[in-house]
């Protein structure tokens, strides 16, 4: 799928049948929630990898950017307030977490302009990346489509801060298209 100026390209990976999502301008590339199957994911790529970005920090979102990340050098980025979830990952899984490089906070800009909106709830670090010209913004499991929104029955989880999260992307521009952590794209509209 092209959305003006970004190129987007849904992957569903791993047994959670997470939404991974390669997205490009021509020139670079990042990857959005790579969950698993990394091998895949990398044969995927045709341009030069820039970054890889969780938009929060559960597995079914992470499990593949430690090998992505060593086979291409890359940096990860995620929100300070979800680095505990990648340390969870350390025992007893087979799969390492990322190393951070960088942790991301509310109004950031990354590449290929992405804006960072912090959107806590489902988890403390949640971020939604919204492409302000290309109307197109990646809400990992703040909501889906259909009206279902993002699990807080964890023990860190808020429901509170999840309802003003999904309030801020409900205030984007109708047209901006929304890609969620699983399933199909929606659009602010609907």
């Amino acid at each position: 799928m092209s959305s003006n100026k970004l190129n987007v390209e849904q992957l569903i990976v791993g047994q959670m049948a997470a939404n991974c999502y390669l997205v490009h301008d021509g020139n670079e590339a990042i990857i959005i929630d790579p969950g698993d199957d990394g091998q895949y994911i990398l044969s995927k790529l045709k341009v030069p990898l820039v970054a890889i970005i969780a938009t929060h920090g559960h597995s079914d979102h992470v499990t593949a950017a430690f090998e992505i990340q060593t086979a291409l050098n890359t940096p990860f980025y995620i929100h300070a307030r979800d680095i505990f979830l990648l340390d969870r990952m350390r025992v007893p899984r087979t799969d390492p977490p990322p190393k951070v490089d960088k942790t991301i906070n509310d109004g950031d800009i990354l590449p290929l302009g992405l804006r960072v909106m912090h959107t806590p709830g489902h988890t403390p670090g949640g971020i939604v990346l919204y492409a302000p010209e290309s109307h197109i913004a990646f809400v990992g499991d703040v909501l889906f489509a259909g009206g279902g929104v993002g699990r807080t029955d964890f023990r860190y989880s808020n429901a509170h801060e999840l309802t003003r999260s999904i309030q801020k992307i409900l205030n984007l521009p109708k047209e901006t298209i929304l890609y969620p952590g699983h399933g199909e794209p929606t659009s602010v509209a609907i």
